[in-house]
């Protein structure tokens, strides 16, 4: 049986994390060119509307990481929540990096940014992931799993 609603609860609160972090970012004036959700909104075609972008990123965390835990997450591999949660959030990395990132006109890796572009959002997607896996595996009662190897009754 699917969790997809515990799932889509970890996507959330994965996604508000991630945001939180991305403010904070924004705040300090780290990596200023690195705005993904004014990215997301131009790659809509709609650049000077960064809420539009704010919107399809919580879908995409809420949504899309929700559903792919709560499909992936309860498989019996020995993989704990965490670790899945991971591994999904740095195929997402990647998929950014390769394909999303050069069509917001910032370069493959977005290395027109700067090579702090990928090293950052790789970091953000692990924590991202570790908190999506973490919630999960919480909300599932399957908390015993988290570093990956299943508790011995």
């Amino acid at each position: 049986m699917r969790n997809y609603g515990k799932g889509i609860l970890a996507g959330l609160a994965a996604t508000v994390v991630l945001s939180v972090l991305m403010v904070m970012k924004a705040m300090m004036g780290i990596l200023p060119a690195l705005d993904l959700p004014r990215m997301i909104a131009g790659m809509m075609g709609a650049p000077d509307a960064p809420l539009l972008g704010w919107i399809v990123h919580f879908i995409i965390g809420v949504v899309g990481y929700g559903i792919a835990i709560a499909v992936f997450g309860n498989s019996s591999t020995g993989i704990g929540n965490v670790w899945r949660g991971i591994v999904m959030a740095m195929v997402g990395w990647l998929v950014m990096m390769v394909v999303l990132m050069p069509m917001a006109g910032a370069g493959f890796f977005g290395m027109k940014i700067g090579i702090m572009a990928p090293m950052m959002t790789l970091v953000l997607h692990i924590i991202f992931g570790a908190v999506l896996g973490w919630v999960y595996g919480r909300l599932i009662g399957n908390d015993h799993r988290l570093a990956g190897v299943r508790a011995q009754v």
